[in-house]
């Protein structure tokens, strides 16, 4: 069975950072594209970041440009997004999704595997 968990969120306050892992388990995901999404209270789940299989791509929205970073380890079927000038408009639960092919979307529609989600809840 193939699982997405996501783990490393939490409260914390604005200006800082938090490091979401997701490990993936039933199957590898070295040959497709990762991606992150959220969906803060009352609003649309958004593209948050995406990395091609590789790691050679990444592509973030231009909400979280220059302040998130994704990452990926194949060897251990991980990806990574480093949150870094965390805001109260980050708050969201984040999910983590595996992608239908090897190179990133933006569309939710481009991940076809979803892990449960885990809360970020920034403090003012």
């Amino acid at each position: 069975q193939v699982q997405l968990v996501e783990s490393g969120g939490g409260l914390v306050q604005a200006g800082g950072s938090l490091r979401l892992s997701c490990a993936a388990s039933g199957r590898t995901f070295s040959s497709n594209a990762m991606g992150w999404f959220r969906r803060a209270p009352g609003k649309e789940r958004e593209f948050v970041a995406a990395i091609n299989w590789s790691g050679g791509g990444t592509y973030n929205s231009e909400s979280v440009k220059g302040r998130f970073t994704m990452s990926r380890d194949n060897a251990k079927n991980t990806v990574y997004l480093q949150m870094n000038s965390l805001k109260p408009e980050d708050t969201a639960v984040y999910y983590c999704a595996a992608g239908r092919t090897a190179w990133a979307g933006r569309g939710a529609s481009d991940y076809n595997y979803w892990g449960q989600g885990t809360q970020v809840t920034v403090s003012s």
